[in-house]
């Protein structure tokens, strides 16, 4: 079990850098450029990825470029809900994308829909627009500061919502990769090297065109993001690695684990506001997916 809940740490971990780089001037588009640096160094390194299936001409190369792409601009989407929404609520709604990837499941890989999947689906959904729900405005302030609250919380609202639609993009993405044959660390090596790169050509034009220029403490804090990032994907894989036999309990205890711990964070250390309709939400996502992960599979 400490392989899983060194997952829980460091996915939590991750998100609070991510809050912390806006107060510390950290320029979070170089960091999750460095990031990826890292993600790939330890990919080679601690997987050994087996790269030969992806010479084969049935190797999902549009794919493995979709992924290159969105996980970069995912990240930056987090880091933004992170930052507007806070942790409590952004960490529930990155583990209720699997809600859609379930979804999906049922409608293109052929899962069978059984009624506890389907019972934890609707009580995610109704998580969902708690999690979203706007608390009403305790106190009057002048016009101004009302428009530019609304604004702020629909930025946050929609902020959530592109973190909830992305991750549940990539976990499709990801399934279309292992249906194709390629090896789940190849694909990931691929996917980290090809954002690296992406991601430094952006960087590199803007230290060029002086609208970002590149800092030390950024590439800094980029490796510390880095080694979380992959500390909780690589501690993730060994976890199911340890427990064969029990897939569902670790795929529970990390997505409940955090729900639950990105709460206390958030709450307790930042002082993240939470009304009766996001705790009702926290609530509601657990035993979603605590329904989705333990439910019975079809025969």
């Amino acid at each position: 079990m400490t392989y899983l809940f060194s997952a829980v740490l460091f996915s939590v971990l991750v998100s609070v850098l991510l809050k912390l780089f806006p107060r510390h001037g950290i320029d979070t588009a170089q960091a999750v450029t460095w990031n990826y640096l890292v993600a790939s160094l330890m990919c080679w390194l601690l997987l050994a990825p087996d790269l030969d299936s992806l010479r084969s001409p049935a190797a999902p190369w549009p794919t493995l470029l979709a992924l290159a792409v969105i996980l970069p601009g995912l990240f930056l989407i987090l880091a933004a809900a992170v930052r507007r929404a806070g942790i409590v609520r952004t960490d529930v709604a990155q583990r209720l994308s699997l809600l859609l990837s379930l979804a999906a499941a049922f409608a293109w890989f052929g899962e069978r829909a059984g009624s506890q999947k389907l019972l934890g689906l609707a009580l995610g959904l109704l998580a969902v627009l708690a999690i979203l729900a706007r608390p009403v405005a305790g106190s009057a302030g002048s016009p101004g500061a009302a428009g530019a609250e609304t604004l702020g919380r629909a930025g946050a609202g929609l902020a959530l919502i592109c973190v909830w639609l992305g991750f549940a993009l990539v976990d499709v993405l990801l399934k279309l990769v292992a249906q194709a044959g390629t090896p789940f660390a190849a694909s990931l090596q691929v996917a980290f090297v090809l954002a690296f790169a992406g991601m430094l050509s952006v960087q590199l034009w803007r230290h060029g065109s002086g609208r970002g220029r590149l800092a030390w403490r950024n590439l800094g804090a980029g490796l510390l993001l880095g080694a979380f990032n992959f500390g909780n994907i690589v501690c993730y894989v060994r976890a199911h690695q340890a427990l064969p036999d029990s897939p569902a309990v670790v795929f529970a205890t990390m997505n409940i684990g955090v729900v639950v711990l990105g709460t206390l964070v958030g709450v307790a250390v930042f002082a993240e506001p939470t009304s009766r309709w996001h705790r009702l939400g926290i609530a509601l996502a657990i035993v979603a997916i605590a329904l989705i992960a333990l439910a019975p599979r079809a025969a």
